[in-house]
């Protein structure tokens, strides 16, 4: 899949400004490639960028990896992790490091966090233990094109309080009808110039199409596994911040079927998974 742009989205594409990857995030990415990489110097290259290597261990030792025990090194948080699992976690807390987050967003990244750990502990609850990492990594980065066209658009806010009130199905047309671009659009942008795998990619940009998209061809079968575990923690955290339920989840009404469905789970279920993790 490519990423599908008009030309109005071009053009305003070269005014909005998408931050490269932080060069500690290059040396890290060309280091983690070779055939032995040194563990040495992965931990430098960690170490020279306070904001990624304080995130980390931030991460590291929050409820998502249970640690009974404080890690308090780099170097420690390397060797427990181990590479496979401190790559997707490195590019995921870079993009938190590296994107500028306007004052109306005060609370953006703690709620992209709370989403990313829930991905995770779900991969672990559904059996899917593979796809955690990757899916901590897109709970953090699928909304990154949120504060990047907040900093563009002075009147962002209008689209935010349209998500508050309608949810992020209507919100995105809104946004679209309004911008002629979306933060999905910019934020797969972002992950294809950050390199992050293709289904992540593809997961972003797709994340608000509710159009039939598990018929649609358009997602292979771990982008659907990924779109699902992340519709479920979006849902999770909806209820986690609304425990009087008062306001219907509009985005996850618009796909539940579909989600639940693909996952061969029962609202029955659904709700006795949410009911453990609350009480864990």
């Amino acid at each position: 899949m490519a990423i599908s742009l008009t030309q109005q989205e071009k053009q305003i594409l070269r005014t909005i400004s998408i931050p490269p990857r932080p060069e500690a995030l290059v040396q890290f990415s060309q280091e983690t490639k070779s055939p032995e990489p040194n563990i040495s110097k992965i931990t430098t290259v960690l170490q020279g960028d306070i904001a990624i290597s304080a995130a980390i261990l931030q991460v590291v030792n929050s409820a998502a990896f249970r640690r009974s025990k404080e890690i308090e090194s780099l170097e420690q948080a390397i060797m427990i992790l181990g590479l496979k699992r401190l790559i997707p976690l490195v590019k995921a807390v870079a993009v938190k490091a590296t994107v500028d987050t306007p004052k109306s967003l005060e609370n953006f990244w703690s709620e992209q966090s709370d989403i990313a750990q829930l991905c995770s502990t779900l991969c672990i609850k559904l059996n899917k233990p593979a796809l955690a990492n990757h899916a901590y990594m897109l709970g953090l980065f699928h909304t990154v094109g949120i504060p990047l066209l907040c900093v563009h658009f002075d009147d962002y806010e209008l689209v935010l309080n349209t998500a508050k009130s309608e949810g992020w199905t209507k919100a995105a047309a809104f946004e679209f009808e309004k911008y002629n671009t979306s933060h999905a659009t910019i934020g797969a942008l972002l992950a294809q110039q950050w390199t992050l795998p293709k289904p992540m990619i593809n997961v972003i940009y797709y994340q608000h199409d509710v159009n039939g998209i598990f018929q649609s061809g358009e997602l292979d079968a771990i982008s659907l596994e990924l779109l699902s575990i992340l519709k479920l923690a979006r849902h999770g955290n909806f209820i986690a911040q609304n425990e009087s339920m008062l306001l219907p989840d509009e985005e996850w009404s618009a796909i539940s079927d579909e989600v639940l469905d693909f996952m061969g789970l029962s609202e029955e279920e659904l709700e006795e998974m949410f009911s453990e993790l609350e009480s864990d």
